[in-house]
């Protein structure tokens, strides 16, 4: 591979800015700069719209790609309609839509991967879901009054793209039950593991995304190296870190850190390997 990978992961948080409300599509475009200006080869996301109402409509996926100055990207949508307080979705096909596909045409719900190197291979992993019940104190939109809820977990999937250099890299959005996403996480290292790539043996292979899992748990649980350390949520004042990006192939140098974009609920986390 070439000297230097820098891998970027952010919690979009479907394009809400620091103050939680909604961006319009040209509100999203114009904040782009900041993410647009880490040069990233490789960015993964999470909690992406596309078509969604509360969203403008946009395309999300499309819009950062633009933004960025991605050369390919995909999009792997875990739910079809709109996650909220009232269940209005269904488990999104396993299908990967991407530069050359038409907009989504229903509202979508996931995460996305964009590159700006040449990609041998793309792929895609279904994940589940777990029985936990996140609990939630909100007000109910029907009824206008404040009431405790318990959302079930989301489907989750993940995306990974081996580039023609040889490294491969992956991102994923785990459930926010730490038992299932421990389990979810061990199954994108065993699959991570399998995929192909003409680097053989010696290739680089890293994931990258909320992985929901604080601090070191990741990496002892995967065996992997973290490649950034540092508090990355709740983004206006963090205390522990859910977002990572960790080598789980050969073994790399590399150099992370997090980063406040003023997008999204988290804060980005940020690596140069080689």
């Amino acid at each position: 591979m070439s000297p230097r990978l820098r891998v970027v992961s952010l919690n979009l948080a479907s394009g809400r800015g620091p103050d939680g409300r909604s961006r319009t599509p040209a509100d999203l475009t114009r904040s782009m700069a900041p993410l647009a200006g880490l040069d990233a080869d490789v960015l993964c996301l999470q909690e992406v719209d596309a078509a969604q109402p509360r969203s403008g409509g946009a395309d999300q996926p499309a819009l950062v790609a633009a933004a960025v100055g991605a050369v390919d990207w995909r999009s792997a949508a875990a739910v079809r309609g709109t996650p909220g307080l009232v269940r209005d979705w269904v488990p999104a096909p396993a299908v990967l839509r991407g530069l050359q596909d038409a907009p989504a045409a229903t509202p979508e719900y996931g995460i996305a991967l964009l590159v700006r190197r040449p990609v041998a291979s793309w792929h895609r992993l279904e994940l589940g879901t777990g029985r936990g019940r996140l609990p939630l104190r909100a007000t109910d939109p029907r009824t206008g009054r404040a009431t405790w809820w318990f959302f079930p977990d989301e489907p989750r999937v993940a995306v990974a793209a081996v580039l023609e250099d040889g490294a491969v890299v992956a991102a994923t959005h785990l459930s926010f039950a730490p038992v299932t996403a421990g389990r979810q996480l061990r199954a994108v290292r065993t699959w991570l593991a399998g995929l192909p790539s003409a680097a053989g043996p010696g290739a680089v292979r890293l994931l990258a995304g909320d992985l929901n899992l604080p601090g070191g748990l990741p990496a002892r649980l995967t065996g992997g190296r973290s490649l950034v350390r540092g508090a990355s949520f709740p983004a206006h004042g963090p205390r522990l870190q859910l977002d990572h990006v960790l080598s789980l192939g050969a073994p790399v140098a590399a150099q992370g850190q997090v980063l406040d974009l003023a997008l999204g609920d988290h804060r980005a986390v940020l690596a140069d390997v080689g």
